[in-house]
């Protein structure tokens, strides 16, 4: 069986990077596909010919390099992108809000674009209904706002 693996390398070096691959798509830590690479570059390495402890060195080499320097600018570049890109209730942190009833440090009401959300202040202080509010944070179903400095009252939305 070794025998076999030793002189088929490429083939086994095509299932590691095609099992490696298949495991990031499962995880999406960006960190498996790192290693398919290393397998990738192996297996280039035994179709060239190269003995099989070399292609294992270079397996390990690559690998190790692609976690430890590429990996983390990919997993910065990707947790860092315009605000244009936030999805879900990470959109809404900094969105203008109107409260529709009173807002304390425990309830009340607010309208987010044409959502109606529960509330409660950030800050403990009770915001009165029809004034101009932001979005601190989201907690659960609870958007946590802060007043905004404003002249009066928001029309009705």
């Amino acid at each position: 069986m070794i025998e076999w693996i030793v002189a088929n390398s490429w083939v086994t070096w095509l299932v590691v990077f095609l099992i490696l691959a298949i495991i990031e798509m499962m995880t999406l830590d960006l960190f498996f596909i790192m290693m398919s690479s290393g397998a990738l570059v192996a297996l280039f390495a035994a179709l060239l010919g190269l003995p099989f402890w070399l292609q294992v060195v270079i397996f390990c080499v690559v690998a190790l390099l692609m976690v430890l320097f590429v990996r983390p600018v990919a997993l910065r570049h990707l947790r860092s992108g315009p605000r244009d890109l936030a999805t879900n209730v990470d959109r809404l942190i900094g969105e203008s809000a109107m409260t529709l009833e009173s807002v304390t440090d425990h309830s009340g009401v607010v309208k987010i674009g044409g959502d109606t959300w529960t509330a409660r202040s950030a800050d403990g202080s009770a915001i009165p209904a029809g004034q101009r509010v932001s979005v601190a944070r989201i907690e659960g179903a609870t958007a946590v706002v802060t007043p905004q400095r404003t002249d009066g009252p928001l029309p009705a939305q």
